[in-house]
């Protein structure tokens, strides 16, 4: 079982490595492999983290409560 702490920082972790490859890869799709897309990217991602993070702490509820519900074990957080 992990403790809140440890939850948030995983989620800190998840959603820097998602919102950097994602707007990464999202720009690179749309601008292509061009000095542009270097320059557009860091704004990009600078923009999707906080909105990633702030998502998960959301959607992160519902989508363990699904895992649980199909599983049928008991959340990490003993509720």
């Amino acid at each position: 079982m992990l403790d809140k702490k440890t939850l948030l920082l995983a989620q800190i972790f998840m959603t820097f490595m998602m919102a950097f490859s994602m707007s990464g890869i999202m720009s690179l799709i749309a601008l292509g492999p061009t000095a542009e897309w270097l320059h557009v990217w860091p704004r990009q991602f600078a923009m999707a983290w906080p909105i990633a993070f702030v998502l998960t702490m959301f959607v992160s509820r519902i989508g363990f409560g699904l895992a649980v519900r199909i599983r049928g074990r008991k959340p990490i957080s003993g509720e």
